[in-house]
């Protein structure tokens, strides 16, 4: 499986905004694009797809920006992914079917669908608190490292 850009962007930006949560405050396209290094424009189009997906809200204006919608332990990285990639869970195409469609099947139902089932549910168990975790404990454990 390949996770675009536009998925790993719209995540990492999910993060920090997991991160802000508890503050109640709105950031901007502006503050999370020079917190990520990401093109404010490029993430203006994810944020679009997220508030379509009603995983952010929005304000208008100079007070404006986005928040999550629900609490970050409430939201998992299949509810983002999904939303902002269109072909992570496009099915399979045919191979074999016209003339093997005992091996199609085979391939389909004990191959590819379970590749899909796995990913899903790995995907739907890793929460946005969760990741907000493990990236402090990376944080944490990158204080410590000591260069000579």
């Amino acid at each position: 499986m390949r996770i675009s850009s536009k998925g790993r962007y719209g995540l990492a930006a999910m993060i920090v905004l997991a991160q802000n949560y508890a503050s109640g405050a709105y950031l901007t396209v502006i503050s999370l694009s020079g917190k990520l290094g990401i093109s404010k424009i490029y993430l203006e189009q994810v944020f679009s797809l997220l508030k379509k997906a009603g995983l952010v809200n929005s304000i208008k204006g100079a007070q404006g920006g986005y928040r999550l919608a629900r609490p970050p332990q409430d939201i998992n990285a299949l509810e983002v992914l999904t939303a902002l990639e269109q072909s992570l869970f496009e099915k399979t195409e045919k191979s074999v079917s016209q003339k093997t469609p005992e091996i199609e099947n085979a391939m389909q139902n004990s191959v590819f669908s379970e590749i899909d089932k796995s990913v899903n549910n790995t995907l739907s168990k890793v929460t946005l608190y969760g990741l907000v975790s493990k990236a402090e404990e990376y944080r944490q454990n990158e204080s410590y490292m000591f260069y000579i």
